[in-house]
């Protein structure tokens, strides 16, 4: 058995070598197998004289949990051997160190970066909640890295996990301290969600470079934990809109308003849909047949938007493939694809603008029709404000802010319905439709005939805006392509000018 001043432990098949790290009740020793393969494995040692009934239930938890997971960012148990002294976990070798590490030894990590870590740990995440796994004991340290020339993250250190539902509570404190969700500390009751709480810290401590109850003793940190004070988010280093959104989403102290796991994924700034993967390329080729099918047809609308979607898919198809040959291949059909979808963007956004413009005169009619009705009149503002922006360079994004304002107006006015209180607000010029008395949904006639006609108009262009916002705000996407050889006409292909 090892202990101070002993060397490793001795285990058939295996000579384990450096120590690479221990905890309350293991030691990881690098080893590797006898075989002809003399593959490397981390071998977690585990003294059976050490153990008490809460070691031995963690111990089992982890065993059990590990030896039916396979997925790319978790840890793999390959097997597990015991005698006399120890119980042995084989498992996958990640020789990028952990994650705490990874961080401090930099500081701070890029947002860009920090964005791919958090991509694959939310796959992994994804994955075991899909079976009902909760880690319970998140923290950078339980995160290791494959390497440090390419790291993938691995989720490890499973010794606190349950197979927890939703609504299961449970009164055991575990986990440390400094990533652990109020309600773990206040209430010792609590559910899944403790550990989006503790990505929250996560991912605070690699974009600021220290958790946010970092203190200096336990009292201190304890005070934090138990206050009632919202999580402040540094200023510095400057951050993108969404990054600060998740944040302060995934660090809500009560858990009934924190982000749910589904809106986690889904996430725009975490987007696992578009993670790369084995079926990237796949899906990315399903969307181009349909969008070739559509420029068959002549039609340029659909065409173009499918051509775009396949590109959002295309981009981690090429992380993902290692083939150089295939990869090649990859990037001269996508070369290809932007091509047309250049040509595809001027004849769409010619096509638009005519159309807008042919509207005019119903409009300008609808706009007299609406004068006994403030608030119609106040949400047509609002839409033609929506028109006026995306004319001005850059004003994409605002556009379809204001596009949806006032679209959400016109259509409760025409189911009769009052205001959304949570819709966004209208530019500070004009009046806001919040402040105007409900009315009755719009009656039968021409008023309405145009207001329908108007909604689907404005409907459509709201979703081609919204298309081309998304395909231009990608900018790990677009830095991908840029990287592996491709210029910036991916990004020029599906925005609109």
């Amino acid at each position: 058995m090892a202990g101070p001043g002993w060397g490793p432990p001795r285990l058939d098949g295996f000579i384990l070598t450096e120590r690479l790290g221990s905890g309350t009740y293991a030691t990881v020793y690098k080893a590797y197998a006898k075989k002809d393969t003399r593959e490397v494995v981390a071998i977690k040692c585990v003294a059976k004289k050490s153990l008490n009934k809460a070691s031995v239930e963690n111990l089992l938890t982890e065993i059990e949990i590990l030896k039916g997971i396979r997925h790319r960012h978790i840890v793999q148990l390959k097997d597990f051997q015991w005698d006399s002294d120890n119980i042995y976990l084989i498992m996958e070798f990640c020789a990028g160190g952990d994650l705490s590490r990874f961080i401090h030894t930099r500081r701070i990590l890029p947002e860009k970066v920090a964005r791919v870590f958090m991509q694959q740990l939310a796959s992994a995440l994804q994955f075991l909640h899909e079976r009902n796994v909760s880690h319970l004991d998140l923290k950078p340290q339980n995160i290791l890295l494959s390497s440090l020339e390419k790291p993938h993250l691995k989720l490890a250190d499973f010794g606190f996990a349950q197979h927890m539902s939703p609504w299961d509570e449970k009164h055991v404190l575990r986990g440390s301290p400094l990533y652990m969700a109020p309600e773990m500390v206040c209430q010792r009751q609590y559910d899944a969600r403790v550990d989006l709480w503790s990505v929250g810290v996560i991912l605070y401590e690699a974009l600021f470079g220290q958790p946010p109850f970092a203190s200096r003793s336990f009292s201190e940190l304890e005070e934090k934990i138990r206050s009632n004070r919202v999580i402040e988010l540094p200023l510095r280093p400057a951050l993108s809109q969404e990054c600060r959104d998740l944040l302060q989403r995934l660090l809500e102290r009560d858990p009934s308003r924190r982000i749910s796991f589904q809106d986690f994924f889904a996430h725009p700034w975490v987007d696992l849909e578009h993670m790369p993967s084995g079926e990237s390329l796949a899906r990315a080729t399903t969307l181009v047949v349909q969008a070739v099918k559509k420029d068959q047809e002549g039609d340029a609308a659909a065409a173009l938007s499918l051509y775009c979607k396949a590109l959002d898919f295309f981009v981690p198809a090429l992380h993902y493939e290692v083939d150089t040959h295939r990869k090649e291949a990859i990037k001269a059909k996508v070369g290809q694809y932007v091509s047309r979808a250049e040509e595809l963007k001027a004849i769409v956004s010619s096509s638009n603008r005519a159309l807008l413009r042919q509207g005019t005169s119903a409009r300008d009619l609808l706009r007299e029709m609406a004068r006994d009705k403030p608030r119609l009149l106040a949400a047509l503002e609002v839409a033609s404000a929506a028109m006026a922006k995306e004319d001005e360079a850059g004003g994409e994004q605002d556009a379809l802010a204001l596009y949806q304002h006032g679209l959400g107006e016109l259509l409760l006015l025409l189911a009769g319905e009052a205001p959304s209180p949570y819709s966004p607000q209208p530019l500070a010029a004009l009046p806001s439709p919040r402040a105007l008395p409900l009315s009755a949904a719009e009656p039968p006639g021409r008023r309405r005939e145009l207001l329908h006609t108007e909604v689907q108009n404005l409907m459509a262009r709201a979703e081609y805006l919204k298309e081309q916002v998304k395909m231009r705000e990608s900018h790990w996407e677009a830095e991908t392509l840029d990287k592996e050889g491709l210029s910036e006409s991916v990004r020029s292909s599906c925005t609109l000018q």
